[in-house]
């Protein structure tokens, strides 16, 4: 058990920038979003959104911090740099590593919570899924005012299916 390192290696998804932008919308790196900003912003809206429907928040709020958890040793991929088998062998490979270090009974229960995630079980699962695409779009407005090219970003929105998510995405237009 070592906590700390747990801690470090996490600490890691601050300096790991979202490809995406970089590549995509041709963000400056120094302006990109990091991993970690995009797993606070979702953990937040998740919050908001998970006690607004009266779903169990806390689960909610643990989904959404661990779905992007092992970036910080697989770093960030863009869908066509690796197969959706691969980076999910890779990342559930990552989070293994990442949960022996921490004690037993946190380790299983944060492995349950990453199976629970990434197979989508149940409804705050598939309500952290739906907002780490909100998320994506809420950053592409950010960037659209900036002056940057994010059209293609906007096509998540189709992914988007929850009425009150879909009504903050109307109140971005």
């Amino acid at each position: 058990m070592d906590i700390l390192k747990f801690i470090k290696i996490a600490n890691k998804l601050k300096s790991i920038k979202r490809k995406g932008w970089i590549a995509k919308a041709k963000v400056e790196e120094k302006d990109a979003e990091s991993v970690a900003d995009h797993s606070y912003q979702t953990a937040l809206i998740t919050m908001l959104l998970a006690d607004m429907k009266g779903y169990d928040s806390c689960k909610a709020i643990k989904l959404a911090l661990i779905h992007d958890l092992a970036e910080a040793i697989v770093g960030d991929y863009m869908p066509e740099e690796i197969s959706n088998k691969k980076k999910h062998e890779e990342e559930n490979d990552a989070i293994d590593n990442m949960l022996t270090l921490l004690p037993s009974n946190i380790r299983e229960e944060y492995k349950h919570l990453w199976l629970e995630y990434i197979n989508n079980t149940s409804k705050e699962a598939d309500l952290v899924h739906q907002i780490d695409k909100l998320e994506m779009i809420i950053q592409a407005d950010e960037y659209k005012h900036k002056g940057y090219s994010v059209d293609e970003f906007y096509a998540s929105m189709n992914l988007i299916r929850d009425k009150d998510l879909r009504d903050i995405l109307n109140n971005l237009k």
